[in-house]
């Protein structure tokens, strides 16, 4: 509830959009108070409602405490991936990130749609994740793109 975009109405815009997987999947959507909150609801939606990936997004605000939180919340996530043999891709945007509010937007909005694409790759496509391997792609922002040595 904290989030300063509506991450959610993006994944699933996202996968509603998505070409190529025609009524494969079927979307649930949950909404919890905080951060520390999200580990549990993954949890409950992999081993409830037997959900085959989870997209967990988060907004972590700027504050230290906020980072502490993000890192318990991500180590919950972690956690739960193990615990249930299932993908969860973590979909936390940082405040820090950006100080312009337009192009922290901009990244939050990129980086769930980066993550959608990622979720339904894996359960469809995962060739195409092998494909981008080694070319520094990131969700939200601009990719690094591969290393470039000189002649080693």
């Amino acid at each position: 509830m904290f989030a300063r975009v509506e991450m959610g109405s993006v994944v699933q815009l996202a996968l509603q959009r998505a070409s190529g997987y025609g009524g494969q999947f079927e979307t649930v959507r949950r909404t919890v108070p905080g951060l520390k909150d999200v580990p549990v609801e993954v949890k409950i939606l992999i081993e409830r409602e037997h959900a085959a990936i989870v997209v967990a997004c988060g907004w972590v605000g700027g504050a230290e405490v906020d980072q502490r939180t993000a890192q318990v919340a991500s180590l919950g996530l972690m956690a739960t991936q193990l615990a249930t043999n299932t993908h969860v891709l973590e979909v936390f945007v940082h405040e820090r990130e950006r100080s312009d509010p337009h192009e922290l937007q901009i990244l939050c909005e990129n980086r769930c749609r980066g993550h959608a694409a990622n979720a339904l790759d894996l359960l469809f496509a995962p060739q195409r994740l092998a494909d981008r391997a080694g070319r520094g792609v990131r969700q939200g922002d601009k990719d690094a793109g591969p290393l470039e040595t000189t002649g080693r």
